[in-house]
């Protein structure tokens, strides 16, 4: 992988993390939001979307 996609999936990542913290999401199943793959972070930031 490029060092150019790297840096955007980790900026996207950087990203969902911050949104789910200003949401007051600290952890999810028990684990830390830095601990979990981007598509883990996508998947509970859509679904805190639909509750909303």
């Amino acid at each position: 992988m490029s060092k150019d996609v790297e840096q955007r999936l980790e900026k996207r990542r950087q990203e969902l993390i911050e949104k789910l913290l200003s949401k007051g999401i600290f952890k999810v199943s028990g684990h830390q939001l830095y601990h979990l793959t981007l598509r883990e972070l996508e998947m509970e930031y859509n679904q805190v979307s639909k509750e909303a």
